[in-house]
Parts: C-alpha cells; sequence; structure tokens
C-alpha cells in the first residue's frame, strides 16, 4: 500500500489547527483512557487502519488492556467498560454515524454520565478523530510505522514546532 498525498505538508496550517484541537483534548479534563477508547472505535468505525494502529498502541502505552481493545467493536456485549465508558461509546457511535441521528436516549444516557463541558469535550474528541480518520482514509496512509514513544517528534515534524521533549 502505499500514501496517495502526504496532506501533512500542503498546506501545515490546518494539520497545526488539527494539534491544537488534540493539545486542547488532552488536557480538557476528560480521561486520557476514555477518549483512547472513542479514538479507537470511532475509527473502526470509519475504517481508519492507520487511526487504529496509532490509538491502539497509545492506548497500550498508557496501559489499556488488550482484552478491552479486542472486544471494544462488541463493546455492547462485554463486561469489560464501566457505565461511563459505555455511555461515551454510544455518544461517539452516534456523532460519527451523524446521518442516523443522535437519539434523545443517547443524549440522555450521556447527560447522566458526563457534565456539560464534558459533553461538548467529548464531541469535539469525536469530531477530531473523525477529522483524522477521513483525511487518512481518503489519502490512505500507511499503518505500521508509528511508535508512541516517538508521538511529539511526530507532531513537531508536522506542525514545524520545536518537540517538547
Amino acid at each position: 500500500m502505499e500514501a496517495r498525498i502526504n496532506y501533512t505538508k500542503l498546506p501545515p496550517e490546518p494539520v497545526k489547527a488539527m494539534f491544537a484541537l488534540g493539545h486542547y483534548l488532552a488536557g480538557c479534563g476528560l480521561e486520557h483512557p476514555l477518549l483512547e477508547l472513542v479514538k479507537v472505535r470511532a475509527s473502526q468505525i470509519n475504517g481508519c487502519a492507520c487511526c487504529i494502529d496509532m490509538h491502539t498502541q497509545d492506548a497500550r502505552a498508557a496501559g489499556e488492556s488488550e482484552q478491552r481493545l479486542y472486544a471494544l467493536s462488541a463493546w455492547r456485549e462485554t463486561p469489560f467498560f464501566t457505565d461511563r465508558e459505555r455511555a461515551a461509546l454510544a455518544w461517539a457511535e452516534a456523532v460519527t454515524l451523524v446521518n442516523q441521528g443522535v437519539s434523545e436516549a443517547v443524549f440522555e444516557e450521556a447527560r447522566r454520565h458526563f457534565t456539560e463541558k464534558e459533553l461538548v469535550d467529548l464531541t469535539w474528541a469525536v469530531v477530531a478523530i473523525n477529522g483524522w480518520n477521513r483525511l487518512n482514509v481518503a489519502f490512505r496512509a500507511v499503518p505500521g510505522a508509528y511508535k508512541p514513544h516517538l508521538r511529539a517528534q511526530l507532531e513537531a515534524q508536522l506542525t514545524g514546532t520545536p518537540s517538547r521533549n
């Protein structure tokens, strides 16, 4: 498989904006493991192998169990996820599949587990991963090269900013 276009450099400003949104979300107060589960689940729905590869590695590096990652595509049928995680996954699926609508039941369940700010931040996280998924699928980003310990270097390279490490 070969990438079609290296969209990260043509032009770099939108990529910088996407990374800025990611930086906001990393510090917004939502749990990192929850955000990684949402990123993986949306990427599964969108068929984005590059993002599945990246975010399963990030989740594992942060201590996520392989059992939960393997079961994520069938999360409703497992006992492995908390009620809060289930509400986030249902919300992520509904927002990712927005053409099917976001039901009142999904919204009400999400509101039971998230404050208004948290739900807005969770929605921004879903918006962001869906954006990355669409870019990577459209331009056939090739999975396999990503390593979690090189994330800061990758961001610096893509945005033209100094690495934080």
